[in-house]
């Protein structure tokens, strides 16, 4: 893997959701660090107070969650000068035009909506983790 692992940040309220990702790299062999925050508060925090080694970070980014949704923790992102190039991959339940074009403007790398299915699921984790593998980041 060019310049070592990708740092993966999950922000996900979901608990099996969460299992489902842990699953699917496991199932997978994604070796890539796996971090977990149950909303943007506490992805912010993590991506802030050094709990994710920086450089080489992905956020894979639900949209409906407690406290701080997704679309609120994007615009907070995209105005921190040290976190607003951080690439950002929707994942969520959402298939409402509005939350894909709030989710554009505010430069994601990609909208995906969660497939019904675990092989389904697996499968998008396995193209996710080979895009990312190949893409050239700092």
């Amino acid at each position: 893997m060019r310049g070592g692992p990708l740092n993966v940040l999950l922000v996900e309220d979901d608990e099996v959701d969460v299992l489902n990702v842990r699953r699917a790299f496991e199932k997978n062999h994604i070796t890539n660090p796996l971090f977990v925050a149950g909303n943007g508060l506490e992805a912010l925090d993590k991506l802030r107070g050094g709990k994710i080694p920086k450089g080489r970070r992905l956020v894979l980014l639900d949209l409906n969650m407690p406290r701080m949704n997704g679309i609120e923790f994007l615009r907070e992102l995209r105005s921190d000068r040290d976190l607003s190039a951080t690439p950002v991959v929707v994942l969520t339940t959402s298939n409402d035009e509005r939350d894909k074009i709030d989710a554009y403007q505010l430069n994601v790398a990609g909208y995906l909506v969660k497939p019904v299915t675990f092989s389904a699921f697996a499968e998008l984790m396995v193209a996710l983790n080979k895009y990312w593998t190949l893409v050239e980041l700092p």
